[in-house]
């Protein structure tokens, strides 16, 4: 079992969670806190400002009546003096202030508290809010965002009225942003911009407190969690070395207990549970090596199911045998595996439990293997899942087949002639001896006949010589370019369909060690087929190619061709493509077959090319000998 890393393990999960938990009940205490006290800042500025606005629209009020009056003719300077008083009033800092415009009913700007803004005086302002404030006597508070600098800016537009009592000028609600009007001429407005970013960096101070607060006790909470975890975790892992300890077959090692609570009884527990394990371990190991054992050293395949036929075992010959891996076939149906599903279902199989021929053979390659099937029963007789033993019987059916088939065979060849000597022998029983013109003829017939079957019967124990393990070749080297040559003499000298013969063969010598009569046998097999299928005028070439282990040997004549689909079979014995024209050129069906067993005794290779109406090619191969030509000459 891998080793649980730091990531993944127990301790850092509780250790987080502890935090966690801590950061969020510190952050939801926290966020409260911070947003009702951002809330009494801001309340408490707006309120402050408002009060003193209503104070001093109640002071321009009294100085616009004294304009009216005329008993101040310098109202800019009066007006002037009571904005500067304004701004450095208790509870409100120069700096909070931006400006302060006051309006008259025309809406001119008769007065400011920016000295930078004094070209504004006289000027008339289509602001919103002032008209509000003119027209309809309802004052506004309202927060913008400067589009330059990002800052908060508080905007307070106040109706200035005629009225007696002092500080009864209006009343502004800050949440609402309207006044309480009354019936009293409005004398003009009063137009305040004050900043609000000195609360929100007091907000950020508190904030950035709050949050040091917060780490140091994260901290300090951490390394709380880490010894709490420790006394939690340190058992756990001390029994987790147990288990491990356990499934490597180590029932020796006793977990350490480090206390008597529920974690110190599951330690005992735990103890006490391997300790039963291993004397149930030491009962069971002996029958488990048996049958592991006895698996493990059969070369037969089983299977074993349980009882709802699902494969629960399967040893290491049956997973070969089936080309399966044991730990991907598991728990799959047992006639999924054996590809049964059509012909058989689970049930089937318990009730018939017979043998079962499975053919897994392809178009290449012939797979043949024999099931017996067998139920495992309890002692009560429940059925509890069968075993399958599987039997591989490729070689056995081939055998049989090919016994069959050699059978038939040798039957028919030899069943041919003989028929056609005892018709003749009958006839000339019969009388026909003494017809001089018929009997040469029966005689040669029967001659001819018994000929071939004594061609065929050496031909047979020719192969039976070639099957036997015993038998071994005495191979000599040879310069086979001369050897070829005198083959090829030996058959231009008898020819005589008017066949003519092509040599492209090297003119260096090229030794090879081979039987000299074997090959001989193989080049004559070769050649009297060339001959015996060559339309008359036709020409065989006879050719050799060195390669660097080897060389090939290749025939080529220009008959009628084999078809595609027979090449491969024209080396098997008493194989023939055209069965009629063979038996009347007097072919056994054997000569290929006996060149095949003899250049693969020479560790060569044959083969056959071949297209129809063109003629057919037949290559063989010989290893050349690593010693040098000098010493064989």
């Amino acid at each position: 079992m891998k080793k649980v890393r730091f990531l993944q393990s127990i301790h850092l999960k509780f250790v987080l969670i502890y935090v966690l938990l801590i950061l969020i009940a510190m952050q939801i205490i926290g966020v409260y806190f911070v947003r009702q006290l951002e809330k009494e800042l801001v309340n408490n500025f707006t309120n402050s400002i408002t009060e003193r606005v209503g104070l001093l629209a109640y002071n321009i009020e009294q100085e616009l009546e004294k304009k009216r009056d005329d008993t101040s003719p310098t109202l800019e300077e009066d007006l002037e003096i009571v904005l500067k008083d304004f701004t450095s009033m208790q509870g409100i800092s120069s700096k909070d202030i931006l400006e302060v415009r006051v309006i008259d009913q025309n809406r001119r700007i008769i007065g400011t508290s920016n000295p930078n803004s004094e070209q504004i005086v006289g000027k008339k302002t289509n602001q919103l809010s002032v008209t509000n404030a003119l027209l309809a006597g309802t004052a506004s508070n309202k927060v913008f965002v400067d589009q330059k600098n990002g800052d908060r800016i508080r905007v307070l537009t106040v109706p200035i009225r005629l009225q007696d009592d002092v500080g009864a000028n209006t009343s502004l609600d800050p949440n609402i942003g309207e006044s309480i009007q009354s019936d009293q001429e409005i004398l003009g407005a009063v137009y305040l911009m004050a900043t609000m970013e000195p609360v929100y960096e007091q907000m950020k101070k508190i904030n950035s407190i709050f949050a040091s607060g917060t780490t140091i006790a994260l901290v300090i909470t951490a390394l709380l969690g880490v010894f709490l975890a420790q006394t939690i975790t340190r058992p756990m892992s001390e029994m987790r070395k147990q288990a491990l300890e356990m499934a490597k077959g180590n029932f020796s090692r006793k977990a350490k207990v480090y206390g008597y609570d529920e974690i110190g009884q599951l330690a005992l527990t735990f103890n006490n549970l391997t300790r039963k394990l291993q004397e149930a371990q030491a009962t069971t190991e002996g029958e488990r090596r048996k049958l592991s054992s006895v698996l493990a050293h059969m070369t037969d395949g089983v299977i074993a199911t349980d009882r709802k036929g699902r494969v629960i075992l399967i040893n290491d010959p049956a997973a070969s045998m089936l080309n399966v891996s044991r730990e991907t076939v598991l728990s799959d149906p047992i006639v999924s595996l054996l590809g049964l599903e059509e012909a058989h279902t689970f049930e089937s199989l318990l009730a018939n439990q017979d043998s079962l021929i499975l053919d897994f053979s392809t178009k290449t390659e012939p797979f043949i293997l024999r099931a017996t099937v067998s139920a495992i029963q309890k002692e009560t007789g429940f059925i509890n899942g069968i075993i399958i033993v599987l039997h591989d019987i490729t070689e056995q059916e081939k055998i049989d087949q090919d016994r069959r088939e050699f059978v038939a065979n040798v039957s028919h060849e030899l069943r041919t002639p003989l028929t056609t000597m005892r018709s003749y022998l009958d006839a000339l029983a019969d009388g026909a001896w003494e017809d001089k013109e018929l009997a040469p003829n029966f005689l040669h017939v029967t001659q001819t006949e018994t000929e071939r079957m004594i061609r065929m019967v050496n031909d047979l124990l020719q192969l039976s010589k070639l099957d036997s393990q015993d038998y071994r070749f005495s191979r000599d080297p040879i310069n086979f370019v001369k050897f070829y040559h005198y083959i090829i003499d030996r058959f231009e000298m008898t020819i005589e369909q008017g066949i003519s013969f092509v040599r492209d063969l090297p003119n260096e010598a090229i030794y090879v060690a081979v039987d000299q009569d074997k090959i001989t046998q193989v080049l004559d097999n070769i050649i009297s087929n060339a001959i015996k299928y060559s339309p008359e005028g036709g020409t065989i070439t006879f050719s050799i190619e060195q390669h660097t282990h080897e060389i090939v040997v290749s025939i080529k004549d220009q008959g009628m061709g084999i078809p595609k689909a027979n090449l491969t079979k024209i080396f098997e014995r008493f194989y023939r493509v055209d069965k009629a024209r063979t038996r009347k050129l007097g072919g056994t069906g054997l000569g290929l077959a006996i060149a095949k067993e003899i250049i693969e005794a020479h560790d060569g290779r044959i083969w056959a090319d071949s297209k129809e109406g063109y003629g057919t090619a037949i290559y063989f191969t010989l290893p050349i000998e690593s010693e040098n030509d000098e010493e064989w000459e």
